[in-house]
């Protein structure tokens, strides 16, 4: 199988989120895919963010943010919180927002996942700053739960192809983690 190089701007398939912050005072909200679970105990998730966003200063400020994950339908609104910036734009009225224990991390009541997070630790890289956050609370409808966990099926995300730019959603289930590796057996 001959194999060609296709450069190296080449990412995965990923959930497309709403990260929020408060700043200047307002709920602000910009989409953003590069979202990594990243510590177990306690629960960390990490946030990729170019260094010219808005969203930034109020992360850098408050040391909290939010990541809300929109649904498929919720596509239109979810891009244009990635296309038009908090500087320019007032994001605070788009949604009806919510907040939990930080005060400072709003979140998106229409999105069906939402967590907040304290900001536990910032890497900077040439374009980007990475944010970790440990997660502090997560809230989710009841309808969008099977047997107390989150249900995919139901919250139907928007996922994203970076390179070609375009939004998916979930297909079927083909399989259970740490259940069907058991099953093989190499050489066989």
């Amino acid at each position: 199988m001959n194999r060609i190089s296709i450069g190296t701007n080449v990412s995965p398939p990923m959930a497309t989120t709403l990260v929020g912050a408060m700043v200047d005072g307002k709920a602000n909200f910009m989409a953003v895919a590069w979202v990594s679970r990243v510590n177990l105990k306690p629960p960390m998730i990490s946030v990729s963010i170019n260094k010219t966003r808005h969203t930034r200063k109020g992360i850098i400020e408050n040391g909290t943010f939010s990541i809300c994950l929109p649904t498929v339908e919720m596509k239109e609104v979810t891009d244009y919180c990635g296309v038009a910036s908090g500087r320019k734009t007032d994001k605070s009225q788009l949604f009806e927002v919510f907040y939990g224990e930080l005060k400072t991390a709003p979140m998106i009541a229409r999105c069906p996942v939402n967590m907040e997070c304290r900001l536990a630790q910032t890497i900077e890289l040439p374009t980007h700053g990475i944010f970790v956050g440990e997660i502090v609370g997560a809230y989710c409808e009841e309808r969008f739960l099977a047997d107390g966990e989150p249900d995919m099926q139901k919250i139907n995300p928007l996922l994203l192809t970076m390179e070609d730019r375009r939004y998916w959603r979930l297909g079927e289930q083909v399989g259970s983690a740490w259940k069907d590796g058991l099953k093989y057996h190499p050489g066989q």
